[in-house]
């Protein structure tokens, strides 16, 4: 049977790849603890659970318009009024399944074979497959953990040529959890003005910032900006939904009612009822957004001097996200449990199959001296984990 080229250059998701690892050992009978996948470990609130039972039960349960409910759309409207500051129509909105499906509509919308479109790394694994995948190619401008990752905009300019066609910008930033400093988000929305590029801005993780920092949303940085800029979120993050698979897109109309046609054609419609439970989450209280965020930042102290007491690694302090990113090459070249350490892949593979820790490569985020580390699960698995990993290491 044949299979389309393309599909030669798409791989398969590293957090995804690293967790089935993880449960095939766990059916093994072994006693795996995972930091592999960004997923709360918190339940989805209540309020919202009632809503989708709700939705059920006035027999909420069929198609809806393909790029969402007129009610969904008006409340993630009003969420991005609260949040941001910033009005927007519902014609300018298209939601999606998950926030991951809503960058493939981008992605399959603005792009042609040859394009180019910038991407800083490091980045979320999908970024570059999905550029890959329409034929275009992702331009990757590398940051440091020295600077915070934060991006140099000589760089970023240098990326830009005459087929580069949008940026993608995701702050807070999985895997580093890096916080993007505001002049470095006007540096680059002047640069997509001046080169008259699209700016992708993923913020899933908006509403998860530590220390006090700044979110800054290049949409709102004026309507120049904002009419070449679409918002990408979703309630996957904040609300512990990830399950639910709602995500959105929000831009320019024209742009937006192409994704929908396309979006349409791909899967008909995002799920009825958890579309009426995302109402629920953007419209009802948001207290549990503000514990979740406590108690991530909680731990993300804990997990920061834990992994900064291991010799020969060390660790930048995350901004947001519920992320850490160590770097852990200093231990390159050492034989570890009867293998040489190479890279990221080597390390969490030896990691994972001795001391039954699940990690990502840094590799799969274009970071080879790193490895991610998620610490959206329970204080007891972290505390078990970093000692693990420590020993491991020793």
């Amino acid at each position: 049977m044949k299979i389309a080229q393309r599909m030669s250059a798409m791989k398969p998701s590293a957090t995804i790849g690293m967790k089935v690892k993880a449960d095939e050992l766990k059916k093994q009978g072994k006693s795996v603890l995972s930091f592999a996948v960004g997923e709360p470990d918190f339940p989805t609130p209540d309020n919202v659970i009632e809503a989708a039972k709700a939705a059920m039960d006035r027999g909420e349960t069929k198609y809806t318009a393909g790029s969402g409910t007129t009610e969904l759309k008006e409340a993630i409207c009003a969420a991005t009024q609260r949040d941001l500051g910033l009005q927007y129509s519902p014609s300018q909105v298209v939601v999606s399944n998950g926030a991951k499906h809503s960058l493939m509509n981008i992605a399959q919308v603005m792009c042609d074979p040859g394009d180019e479109v910038i991407i800083i790394a490091p980045y979320w694994v999908t970024y570059p497959e999905q550029v890959t995948f329409t034929g275009a190619n992702p331009v990757v401008v590398e940051t440091h953990a020295s600077d915070d990752f934060q991006p140099d905009l000589s760089a970023v300019r240098s990326a830009v040529t005459g087929r580069t066609v949008s940026i993608i910008l995701n702050s807070p930033s999985n895997p580093t959890g890096c916080v993007y400093e505001r002049e470095v988000i006007e540096g680059i929305a002047e640069i997509a003005v001046e080169h008259d590029l699209a700016i992708i801005s993923d913020e899933i993780y908006k509403h998860i910032i530590f220390d006090g920092a700044e979110h800054v949303s290049p949409a709102t940085l004026g309507d120049e900006v904002k009419e070449r800029t679409i918002l990408v979120d979703g309630v996957a993050k904040t609300y512990a939904m990830t399950g639910w698979r709602i995500g959105w897109m929000i831009g320019p109309e024209t742009f937006v009612k192409r994704a929908g046609a396309l979006q349409e054609q791909a899967t008909a419609c995002p799920n009825s009822i958890a579309q009426a439970a995302t109402v629920e989450a953007l419209n009802g209280p948001q207290d549990s957004v503000e514990e979740m965020r406590a108690e991530f930042e909680r731990r993300r102290d804990f997990v920061v001097e834990r992994l900064r007491e291991i010799p020969g690694v060390t660790c930048a302090t995350p901004r947001g996200a519920f992320y850490a990113f160590p770097d852990i090459s200093e231990h390159y070249g050492r034989t570890l449990g009867g293998r040489e350490i190479t890279g990221s892949l080597e390390m969490s593979e030896y990691l994972l199959e001795e001391a039954l820790i699940s990690l990502v490569p840094g590799s799969a985020f274009g970071a080879d001296d790193y490895i991610r580390l998620s610490f959206a699960t329970s204080m007891e698995d972290i505390d078990g984990g970093l000692s693990r990993f420590k020993a491991a290491l020793e």
